[in-house]
């Protein structure tokens, strides 16, 4: 179907089809008033986030923060991979050493600081991390702490894959998770956020609660799936997310800290006027690092030093709480 000048009358079709259609490798064209078609999602509908129903977090409160912690493995000489020197030679010694000094130094580091600030966690898993290194994910099981399907390695897209190999990958790195961890995973990111026409709807058949991959809102929002399902989509950041701001961005441990601490000033204020969701986004191969570290240990310690007035949680925890809500509070 090629985008057409239509009026809203001719495209009014319901979400739940768009995502049918969707899930079919069909076209969706939809607009909202007079004017050219575009090709849409059939996702979620247009909602202003001034107009929406009001709610509170848990006790009253308004802004709910939490940490997504990324675990990721990755492919020697092969693959996909954030790169601290583009363009070297092969095999890639040095940016694959780099990111392996994550999971060896870093993130036990950032444990150490976790435990020290009694922040809870997201842990969004590689499933290859069970394989790699056991440890790093004992740890973490030790603390009590959320793991999120994250796919079964970073070397590779999701999005790029046919339905049945991308069902093969949510059931292979789910399988993992939930024979080390005694129950299967709630929540879903997917490796380099990548997302094909039918991941919602693939992860709803393989009852996932929620996803992570979309960052166009900063409170939950209800997603529309194939034969009248739904999956729920938490706010997860790209803006306050370590490997935009410091691999793309080149900012500094120093400046990422302060975009942390800008945002939760900011998004504090704004939380009297809606209930809102600030995620931050960490790699340990990043942010494990001594000189960011430190930065990092300042921005979270003026966040918990409000720990009174906010909710402190996890991306699951925000999701468990906003699908009990009752129906046309949440968007859709």
């Amino acid at each position: 179907m090629n985008p057409r000048n239509v009026e809203a009358r001719d495209v009014l079709i319901s979400i739940a089809e768009d995502g049918d259609r969707l899930s079919r490798g069909e076209a969706v064209l939809r607009s909202d008033s007079v004017g050219p078609a575009l090709a849409a999602h059939g996702r979620y509908r247009y909602s202003a986030i001034g107009q929406r129903p009001d709610f509170n977090w848990p006790q009253g409160r308004r802004l709910a923060v939490y940490v997504g912690l990324n675990l990721e493995h990755f492919a020697f000489g092969d693959g996909l991979g954030a790169e601290l020197c583009p363009g070297g030679p092969h095999p890639d010694v040095l940016n694959y050493a780099w990111r392996d000094y994550g999971n060896r130094v870093g993130v036990w580091r950032l444990i150490e600081l976790f435990d020290e600030l009694e922040l809870p966690l997201s842990v969004l898993a590689n499933s290859s991390i069970y394989h790699y290194c056991p440890e790093v994910m004992e740890a973490f099981r030790a603390r009590g702490d959320e793991v999120v399907g994250h796919g079964r390695t970073n070397s590779e897209r999701q999005g790029v894959l046919a339905p049945d190999e991308e069902r093969q990958l949510i059931a292979e790195a789910t399988d993992v998770i939930a024979r080390a961890e005694g129950r299967r995973p709630r929540g879903w990111l997917g490796p380099w956020i990548s997302q094909s026409q039918v991941t919602p709807d693939l992860l709803a058949e393989a009852s996932y609660e929620y996803l992570l991959d979309w960052c166009m809102d900063d409170q939950p929002v209800w997603f529309s799936t194939r034969n009248g399902g739904r999956i729920l989509s938490v706010p997860y950041p790209q803006e306050l997310n370590d490997i935009p701001s410091i691999v793309g961005r080149k900012d500094s441990g120093e400046q990422f800290a302060t975009m942390i601490t800008d945002t939760f000033e900011e998004m504090l204020a704004q939380s009297k006027r809606q209930s809102l969701v600030m995620g931050i986004a960490l790699h340990p191969y990043l942010v494990g690092q001594p000189h960011r570290l430190r930065p990092l240990r300042r921005a979270l310690q003026t966040i918990l030093a409000r720990r009174d007035e906010i909710w402190i949680t996890t991306a699951g925890g925000i999701a468990a709480f906003s699908r009990a809500l009752p129906d046309g509070i949440v968007p859709t």
